[in-house]
């Protein structure tokens, strides 16, 4: 599954909430000044967060698949070492989309459960965006638990299939055998009826004085 998707559904909900904030000033929601938790809903703070996950978005759908391992353990590492509700939600975006060596749907579900039990630290374009996603990841994971249990059907039924083919096999071995002892025996029988009847026939017929 490729990025395409995915971050254009992601960008249309961060689109939507990018518009909502245009009219307001700019806050200074910036990379090097994350808010203060609990936060307070401010339009033009939710219009910046918002512009700021599309940028993340962006820059991951145009990376190499170097660039896009860069980026994301940067995300990892600063949700670990500093984890605002923006890195934590940064992070959880990348690991729940696909398309890339770090997705990982279970990893992303635990980070977007964490951060939906707190709303309260979530401008409303994060809550959306956490909604969205955690359904999403939701649904993935419902089709990886059904794509392996029909793996799993389908590597029993190879194995009975190969059992009941090598029984088959086995059976057809077995009366081959058989079958070739039955014609050893009839043909020691023929041969013996055969020397009986020369005998008889040489001792009827003496060879003449």
């Amino acid at each position: 599954m490729t990025l395409a998707r995915p971050l254009a559904r992601l960008g249309l909900l961060l689109g939507l909430a990018t518009l909502g904030g245009c009219g307001m000033l700019k806050s200074p929601f910036n990379s090097t000044h994350e808010r203060p938790e609990p936060v307070v809903n401010r339009p033009a703070a939710d219009a910046e967060a918002a512009r700021r996950y599309l940028d993340a978005l962006a820059s991951m759908r145009a990376g190499s698949p170097a660039a896009q391992a860069e980026q994301f353990e940067s995300a990892r590492l600063a949700a670990a070492n500093a984890p605002t509700t923006f890195n934590r939600l940064r992070y959880a975006v990348l690991l729940a989309l696909p398309g890339h060596a770090g997705s990982d749907p279970v990893a992303a579900r635990r980070q977007l459960s964490d951060l939906s039990a707190r709303p309260e630290l979530l401008l409303p374009s994060e809550q959306s965006l956490a909604a969205v996603l955690l359904a999403d990841v939701d649904e993935r994971l419902v089709l990886l638990a059904e794509t392996r249990r029909l793996q799993q059907e389908a590597v029993v039924r190879d194995k009975e299939h190969a059992a009941t083919v090598a029984k088959r096999v086995q059976t057809e071995a077995d009366e081959n055998a058989r079958l070739r002892r039955a014609l050893e025996e009839a043909q020691k029988k023929l041969e013996a009826v055969t020397r009986v009847e020369q005998s008889i026939t040489g001792r009827g017929n003496p060879p003449p004085p």
